[in-house]
């Protein structure tokens, strides 16, 4: 694919994807206004924000709605581009071995204590996939968040995707078992030779593109060479050094149709009726 007809195909889909979303974000509270386990009246319950006035536990209950699916979105779309490049699959499921299994809680008990001196290392997926076992093997299946291969480099990707990648420690231990385990099983299945890496990955840097991301529950679990943040993320799906720049550009053009569809929301007497019921049956 040459370099104008992939960034155009990316700019279709970023686009494609943010003019759905809009159009479908509006037309899911405004069809759900009388609908008392909509989405925007299951969130009236907030005691905190109802005592700062209705409109304003309205608006922040919309934008709280904004918030959680738009980063549904976000991960639909970096799918979507993903398969202009790669074959993608949802899920890894083969044989997995007691003795690497326990192997990952080894590794995953030693990176939580922090007066261990085992840190994270790309070179503890190794370890795992050479463990020799006669042990009966286990079946098990992973849905994943992104599961790529490159057919040009014959290599297999494992990502978990986390928007922010704002994660307690009990999230990251368990964000960095499911790529220990999904590791083994291809490894397992597809053999020692074959080519696999691991990353975790955001979607965007929540310290600021460009500034060192720093979250350190989950630098607890990962070593440096398995992030994926924020523009990193985006070049590797879009295979390309300026996938980050051409998806921003293109999302910044049609953000106005979230924007649009805001106002929208904003200004349905409807929906604003509908809501304020809500809150005097609550009350």
């Amino acid at each position: 694919m040459r370099e104008v007809e992939t960034e155009k195909s990316i700019r279709q889909i970023v686009r494609s994807s943010v003019e759905a979303y809009a159009n479908g974000f509006e037309a899911r509270h405004i069809g759900e206004v009388n609908n008392p386990n909509g989405t925007i009246n299951m969130k009236i319950h907030n005691v905190f924000i109802s005592a700062l006035g209705e409109e304003l536990q309205y608006y922040t209950a919309l934008v709280r709605s904004l918030d959680s699916s738009l980063g549904n979105m976000l991960e639909k779309m970096a799918i979507n581009i993903a398969k202009l490049f790669y074959r993608v699959e949802k899920s890894v499921e083969g044989n997995l071995y007691p003795e690497q299994t326990a192997k990952i809680a080894e590794f995953l008990e030693a990176y939580k204590n922090s007066k261990n001196d085992l840190k994270p290392s790309v070179s503890h997926y190794k370890v795992i996939r050479d463990i020799k076992t006669s042990s009966k093997l286990i079946t098990k299946r992973h849905v994943s968040d992104y599961y790529l291969y490159d057919e040009k480099s014959d290599t297999h990707y494992l990502i978990e995707l986390k928007i922010g990648g704002d994660l307690d420690n009990k999230k990251a231990r368990s964000e960095k078992e499911a790529l220990f385990e999904q590791y083994a099983i291809l490894s397992n299945s597809l053999g020692k030779d074959a080519k696999i890496k691991c990353y975790f990955a955001t979607a965007y840097n929540r310290f600021g593109e460009d500034r060192e991301w720093k979250q350190t529950r989950v630098l607890q679990f990962f070593s440096k060479e398995e992030l994926l943040i924020g523009k990193d993320f985006w070049n590797f799906v879009c295979c390309s050094s300026r996938g980050y720049e051409i998806v921003i550009d293109e999302y910044r053009q049609s953000a106005y149709l979230i924007n649009d569809a805001l106002e929208n929301n904003f200004t349905n007497r409807a929906l604003y009726e509908a809501f304020y019921k809500s809150l005097e049956k609550v009350a």
